[in-house]
């Protein structure tokens, strides 16, 4: 059949990996044709256009700048988004019958885009539930319920709702997803809702003790300490204050040393703080090409997840794959909504605290210090493969 996955997301390899890439290479090898339109922004200065590559017809529209900018920029970009989109597909794909559309949010506002191919090719819509907007973003303090923000947010969940609503299925990150989904939208049937989690084609990302050496002599990181890194977004879901607070109980730590590496639009402030701390057991970088930063994960001992606790939606933070796959247990502080922290206990393969307790990050950082972590990468990896594999995504689609 032919597979339409529209994301907001650039693409720039599309014989790379990542969570959406492995997923429909997954379609390619059961012999289905893939297109996917994705966004180019304004600032790469370039006109949509089509191409293909590694067999996938992909079509990038330029869009507005949606990336790191601002909160006005980034809602005019996301409205205008369907209307780009539709109008690309119409040129572009004319000819071309879609049987089935992925659509991952963010944002919500595919839904108009998503109405049009149903209506015009009669096909099967899914929808990769990875955040839920607008309500995440009511918890962080960046949109309210009520006022003049409020209409924004009432704009935005009437397009949740319709999103939901002409999607055939809803594939979410976890089980506490689906309960708050269900719970939050008595209208939508809980037969349309399941699990299809964050998953990844498993490569073996180990390393030997000699690339470790090699590795962490390249970036200034120790040898004898037990490293904890934390990769990716740098923003306001991550708690950012907490991060600090618990840095600051960290600085006297003779066993451990503490690795950020990302980019967001809290970088500046952790910049300004780990240059007020000066602390010789932490580090923070800016983001790495990914198979540098593949490398420097699998060089590092704990892979550390933050979300802010004001969260109520529970988010499943894509990054827990990489950790896993490179055969790192997991250090977990978060709100007591998401249930990624019961996935990694119960999983045996690491720790969880909730993310207003300095206390009780200080407790786990000694306890995953002292733990037998080699022991525990046999049950992480039993964990990857029977649960976050492409494969299992694609046959949960399919069927």
């Amino acid at each position: 059949m032919n597979v339409l996955f529209a994301s907001i997301s650039p693409i720039a390899d599309a014989a790379g990996h990542s969570i959406s890439l492995d997923l429909l290479h997954e379609f390619q090898k059961n012999g289905h044709s893939v297109y996917i339109v994705c966004a180019v922004e304004k600032k790469a200065q370039t006109e949509t256009y089509l191409t293909e590559e590694a067999g996938c017809h992909i079509l990038r529209v330029k869009i507005g700048n949606n990336k790191k900018a601002n909160i006005i920029e980034k809602g005019i970009t996301t409205v205008r988004l369907p209307s780009l989109y539709i109008k690309a597909i119409k040129q572009y794909f004319a000819d071309v019958k879609f049987d089935l559309v992925l659509y991952p949010t963010p944002p919500v506002t595919h839904y108009e885009t998503v109405r049009f191919i149903k209506k015009r090719d009669g096909a099967a819509t899914y929808l990769l539930l990875k955040d839920i907007f607008p309500q995440n973003a009511v918890d962080i303090g960046m949109m309210q319920k009520s006022g003049v923000k409020g209409l924004l947010y009432r704009y935005f969940r009437k397009k949740e709702k319709k999103l939901y609503a002409i999607s055939d299925r809803i594939g979410c990150m976890s089980q506490a997803n689906v309960d708050y989904v269900l719970a939050h939208n008595p209208e939508v049937p809980a037969e349309k809702v399941e699990i299809c989690p964050n998953a990844i084609e498993i490569q073996d990302m180990t390393i030997t003790d000699e690339q470790r050496t090699e590795i962490r002599e390249k970036y200034g990181i120790p040898l004898d300490k037990t490293v904890f890194v934390y990769g990716g977004n740098l923003g306001r879901p991550q708690g950012i204050p907490f991060i600090m607070e618990c840095l600051k109980t960290q600085v006297n730590n003779p066993d451990a040393y503490f690795l950020l590496v990302g980019d967001g639009t809290e970088f500046s402030k952790l910049e300004t703080f780990f240059c007020d701390l000066h602390a010789p057991n932490m580090k923070l970088m800016k983001r790495l090409p990914k198979e540098d930063y593949d490398r420097m994960v699998a060089a590092c001992d704990v892979g550390l997840i933050f979300l802010d606790h004001r969260f109520t939606i529970p988010n499943f933070p894509s990054r827990l794959l990489a950790y896993m796959q490179a055969g790192l247990p997991v250090l977990a502080c978060t709100d007591p909504n998401t249930d990624i922290g019961k996935v990694i206990t119960e999983g045996g393969f690491g720790w969880w605290c909730e993310s207003n307790d300095t206390d009780a990050f200080g407790k786990a950082v000694a306890t995953a210090v002292q733990a037998d972590r080699a022991g525990m990468k046999d049950a992480e990896m039993t964990y990857l493969k029977e649960h976050y594999t492409s494969e299992i995504c694609y046959r949960t689609i399919v069927r």
